[in-house]
């Protein structure tokens, strides 16, 4: 199969007067991977959730080229309407029929088109989002929370070509959402449906991700496997205090008496609370560019448990003119540091050197 075959290509432009002190303008062109998570982040107004009705097709007057894989979803001379588009929409606020159960609203996707619902399709649905006990209940009757777990089978029960998700634990409380994240993992490893998912949390984006959009003004201003859009020196003032990096490792020890698992990756091992992983399970480790001080040593006698030799590889000032931002090669993988300039000055830190980054275990984030 040719590598453009499995690929989504957008190339939109799309304007609109949202009120009278402001017109907004989309002008978007991607080539998307047509597998795993695709994540869109941004701040309100950036053009996310447009970019999401513009693929979906509810935005008529949207001007360009879509091609899901190797199907035109719309260019100069076609328009293939929301319905024979086969796309999943899950909406921030869970869209179910009150009048239905949580059975009925799973499986009225398909019926509607006329479709006898797929057994074994809908059992290993309800039982990746663990809503068997729910089947019986009306909407009203369950958590936010759970409404949403039906409103998200009821979409992959469709079989859609496209999944997308605009925001979908916004309206949860902070307990919910870690609640909630294993059922979209669960989704990211089992289904092989492509998934593009807007948010406003990096937590979502390091927890889900494979690929990540930035959405600035309309524009995409950076896009691309989500390592290296996250080791991007040049984004900080995007993200602000969560600038850091996602790694993969694999868990090859554990610590009972102090509840803790070691995570072996390319460039050496991480300490990490326990959450229960297996042994030799893959995991993802986010570190915050904070959190990641520097040392001229490997130094022994310090509450810092995690200490990893790494290279400098680029140096660049803050948007804070007291600090400066330090990328550090690590085997195969980046880090991000965060110090100040006189830190960095009385350390001699440049290009090239030598250094320790270290790393407490309970500042990096699962």
């Amino acid at each position: 199969m040719n590598l453009a075959d499995n690929q989504i290509h957008v190339n939109l432009h799309y304007s609109a007067r949202e009120n009278q002190h402001r017109n907004f303008r989309l002008d978007v062109e991607l080539e998307l991977p047509g597998q795993g998570i695709t994540a869109v982040f941004g701040e309100s107004g950036s053009g996310k959730t447009t970019l999401l009705r513009c693929l979906a097709g509810l935005e008529k007057s949207a001007q360009g080229i879509v091609k899901m894989k190797t199907e035109i979803w719309q260019n100069e001379e076609a328009f293939l309407p929301t319905n024979l588009r086969h796309v999943g929409y899950v909406f921030q606020e869970p869209s179910l029929f009150p009048h239905l159960t949580i059975e009925k609203n799973i499986g009225f996707g398909l019926r509607r088109r006329g479709k006898t619902v797929d057994i074994t399709a809908f059992n290993t649905i309800v039982e990746l989002l663990d809503l068997r006990s729910l089947l019986d209940d009306y909407p009203h009757q369950l958590s936010g929370g759970e409404r949403q777990r039906a409103a998200i089978a009821r979409a992959i029960l469709a079989e859609p070509q496209l999944l997308l998700m605009d925001e979908p634990l916004a309206a949860l409380d902070i307990n919910r959402k870690k609640e909630f994240l294993p059922y979209l993992e669960a989704i990211h490893e089992r289904l092989q449906i492509p998934v593009i998912y807007v948010t406003h949390s990096m937590e979502e984006v390091a927890r889900l991700a494979d690929y990540l959009i930035i959405m600035e003004g309309g524009k995409a201003v950076a896009a691309g496997a989500l390592a290296d859009v996250l080791a991007d020196v040049n984004l900080p003032p995007v993200f602000g205090e969560e600038t850091g990096v996602v790694i993969e490792g694999n868990v090859s020890e554990r610590d009972t008496d102090w509840h803790l698992i070691r995570a072996n990756i390319d460039g050496g091992q991480l300490w990490v609370k326990d959450t229960g992983e297996a042994l030799g399970e893959k995991i993802r480790i986010r570190i915050l560019a904070r959190d990641v001080s520097l040392a001229l040593k490997n130094y022994s006698d310090t509450s810092i448990i995690n200490r990893l030799k790494t290279t400098v590889v680029h140096m660049q000032v803050d948007s804070d003119a007291a600090m400066v931002i330090v990328t550090l090669s690590c085997g195969g993988d980046k880090l991000i540091s965060r110090i100040s300039k006189r830190s960095a000055d009385l350390l001699r830190i440049n290009v090239g050197k030598e250094v320790w980054a270290q790393i407490k275990g309970v500042a990096i984030l699962r």
